[in-house]
């Protein structure tokens, strides 16, 4: 047996025997894989794909901007890092000691990109409507005007040139010099995304909408690398093996956009959200041009003059936020992760054949190992972790809201994770938390009746240890925290038990049907006793028949009451019921049948004489739960009508009057209101007649008509009056 199963087996037992004394249904609150701790905030721990915790690198704040967002950071030869931030245009220099300074602000608000050149020359690129300028000395100087509303990536080549990637039908443009530039090719796309240069100094150019990276060779030739499901390529790195790494979300780009048309009153959203929005004094253009979804992706050479992309908007509801690919040098390609919750806005190749990359999700950086291993690093408790580099040898993280620079070092000697809050479902009484793990632990628990802690929840507990029994008060919600001390600490495998507070059954109807059920068959008719013998002579035999019998026609079917209900149980406990009635202006209900399983029970509608009933459900949980704890709960039908008794049908009179009858008849029913009234003349249609006052409501009613044109002779008048239960009664008289 393995030590994990060992451990849960003890585990197990030893939850188990308490609780079988109380006789009592215990449930367990597990954290046991990196799904379920992933969902909770981490404080200098990391996790493991294996589901552990465990110290994470120290994260220093290197630098912070006081702007909303950092969107580029770019390393210089002399060691310097540079930052852009947004919304208020602003490019600071760090130096390697950590002091830093504001050597720039633009006239527009967003600065998206930056690249620094061999020689230490910075580039930044400015939005909406922006340029790009070439900063030196610290000193700004135009360099370039693309004529684009946005200007999203710089790329610089080892020969110095300078690349962009722009909105405005995604068109990247080569500068080799200040003043003038030229398109280098149009993708067909709404915007480049991300512009690099591989391995061989080929420019890989990402796109949106339609998620497509370029390899860019010449002016006006390239190769469609590969087209992901999502929208947009946010970014592209090579690798050293000559594969290269890409990463596509659903349209984070294009949500800026519209954030930004949305805000043409110049207003800065600062809020934090899963998504950084861009909020500036200009609108947003024209750059996202819906065509068809699903568009075929391009396989061949694209060109300006025909670009095999298609603008699309692409609808992403329900499929992944982002994915990582590695596209290998053969162009087959591998999704290495991918994610419904979480949006990647970096990557960063690593030695080892390792990549890190930074999400949205309060700031994560994450370690994706070659064999697909996943361990969360680190997290900045940030909105997005929107760049990432490798300076003075150590990892750093640029954020937005708020924007700053983190810097990973070792790992850290204390560390804490709050989990999620767990929803027992109802109030619940806490058991002992347990735990596998190395090194100081301790877990504080606090608990609450909110789903959101608040000063109404408890406050945290004392440190707890390994078995104690949870001291936070009876609630509906739990949430814990673990403390890892010291460099090779770690935890995994918490497990809480909890009773829940029985919840009452709800019986949520009860329906009263009658049915038809098939009588008995009649039987066959008597074969009539009759013979005839023949003699010798020729002269029949004396007849002995005992004559011909009457054919007796039984009723067709007998009715039957079926009482039906609806119920269930919050906690899902096994359900058993007791069916009462009681006739109207009775007081005490009488038991039909106890220790029902079914949900519905028939009864002969002859059993109860003809009134008004109601019944009663009673539903227990008792089958699941102890006596003391069991509950029930009842529900009591609408009064229901039995009646099985046909009116009472008297034929007054029938009268000449000329060449017709006039009719006089009387009904009366005992039980219900008369409801219909009808004639037929031999045999013929059956015709409706009212009541002497007009409405027929009343379980006595007298009724008077007239049947005009009757051929002389003997005729058969018959009557039938039915009744609120639908029961008939019928006269007949012979007319002459």
């Amino acid at each position: 047996m393995t030590r994990k199963c060992a451990f849960h087996a003890r585990l197990i037992l030893a939850l188990l025997l308490p609780i079988l004394c109380q006789a009592s249904t215990p449930a367990f609150w597990e954290l046991n894989s990196f799904s379920d701790f992933v969902k909770g905030t981490f404080n200098g721990v990391s996790l493991g794909r294996d589901g552990r915790l465990s110290p994470a690198p120290k994260l220093d704040a290197l630098f912070t901007s006081e702007q909303p967002v950092v969107w580029s950071i770019a390393a210089a030869p002399d060691g310097a890092l540079y930052a852009a931030t947004g919304h208020r245009g602003r490019i600071f220099r760090i130096e390697p000691n950590g002091t830093s300074k504001l050597i720039w602000t633009a006239d527009k608000p967003e600065v998206f990109a930056i690249a620094v050149d061999k020689k230490g020359i910075l580039y930044a690129a400015t939005s909406p409507d922006g340029k790009i300028y070439r900063i030196e000395n610290g000193k700004a100087t135009e360099y370039f005007d693309p004529q684009s509303k946005y200007i999203w990536a710089l790329a610089i080549a080892a020969d110095g040139t300078l690349y962009a990637g722009t909105g405005d039908g995604g068109r990247v443009f080569r500068i080799t010099a200040a003043g003038p530039g030229e398109q280098y090719y149009s993708t067909g796309q709404g915007n480049v995304t991300s512009l690099t240069l591989d391995k061989e100094g080929r420019l890989l150019a990402g796109t949106e909408p339609n998620g497509i990276l370029f390899r860019i060779t010449a002016k006006d030739k390239a190769f469609a690398l590969y087209g992901a499901s999502l929208p947009e390529i946010r970014a592209a790195e090579p690798n050293a093996d000559g594969s290269i790494y890409a990463v596509a979300l659903g349209g984070s780009l294009a949500k800026k956009v519209q954030a930004v048309q949305a805000n043409q009153n110049g207003t800065i959203d600062t809020a934090p959200a899963a998504t950084t929005t861009i909020t500036v004094t200009a609108d947003a253009g024209t750059d996202i041009k819906p065509a068809p979804p699903n568009p075929p992706k391009p396989q061949a050479t694209a060109t300006p003059e025909t670009p095999t992309a298609t603008v699309t908007s692409t609808d992403t509801t329900n499929v992944e936020k982002s994915a990582i690919y590695r596209i290998n040098p053969d162009n087959t390609v591998d999704t290495l992760w991918s994610s419904k919750e979480e949006n990647v806005y970096d990557i960063l190749p690593s030695t080892g054949g390792q990549l890190y990359f930074g999400t949205d999700s309060n700031g994560r950086i994450y370690r994706l190992a070659p064999d697909s291993k996943l361990t969360l690093v680190a997290q900045t408790n940030e909105a997005q972790a929107t760049r990432l580099l490798q300076w003075r040898g150590a990892l750093i993280a640029a954020t937005g809201n708020m924007g700053k620079i983190y810097e990973l070092g070792k790992p850290g000697a204390n560390g804490t994770w709050e989990s999620s809050v767990f929803d027992s479902g109802s109030v619940s009484k806490w058991g002992k938390i347990r735990w596998q793990g190395e090194g100081a632990l301790s877990v504080r628990t606090r608990s609450g009746n909110s789903i959101r802690p608040d000063n109404t929840w408890s406050e945290w507990s004392a440190a707890l240890t390994n078995a104690d029994q949870i001291p936070s008060p009876n609630a509906r919600y739990l949430q814990l925290e673990a403390k890892l001390t010291g460099p090779t600490a770690s935890i995994e495998n918490i497990n809480a038990a909890y009773l829940p507070q029985n919840n009452p059954p709800a019986i949520h109807s009860i329906t009263v049907i009658t049915t038809a059920t098939p009588a008995v068959a009649a039987p066959k008719p008597s074969v009539p006793s009759f013979s005839v013998t023949v003699t010798d002579t020729g002269d029949a035999a004396p007849n002995s028949s005992t004559g011909t019998a009457s054919q007796t026609l039984s009723r067709a079917a007998y009715q039957q009451l079926v009482i039906s209900w609806t119920a269930d149980d919050p906690d899902t406990d096994k359900l058993v019921y007791e069916l009462d009635f009681r006739g109207e202006g009775e007081q005490t209900w009488k038991p039909l049948k106890k220790d029902l399983t079914d949900t519905s029970y028939t009864i002969d509608s002859d059993a109860l004489a003809d009134g008004r009933y109601f019944f009663k459900v009673i539903a227990s949980d008792r089958p699941s739960n102890p006596p003391a704890s069991a509950r029930e709960a009842d529900l009591t039908s609408s009064p229901v009508l039995i009646d099985n008794t046909p009116p009472l049908v008297k034929i007054q009179s029938a009268t000449r009057a000329g060449d017709g009858i006039d009719v006089a008849f009387d009904a009366q029913d005992a039980a219900s209101a008369l409801r219909r009234a009808e004639w037929s003349l031999d045999a013929g249609p059956w015709k409706p007649v009212a009541p002497v006052n007009g409405i027929l409501d009343s379980p006595s009613e007298q009724f008077r008509f007239h049947i005009a044109a009757i051929p002389p002779g003997e005729h058969l008048l018959v009557v039938r009056v039915a009744d609120s239960g639908n029961n008939t009664g019928l006269a007949k008289v012979v007319l002459h």
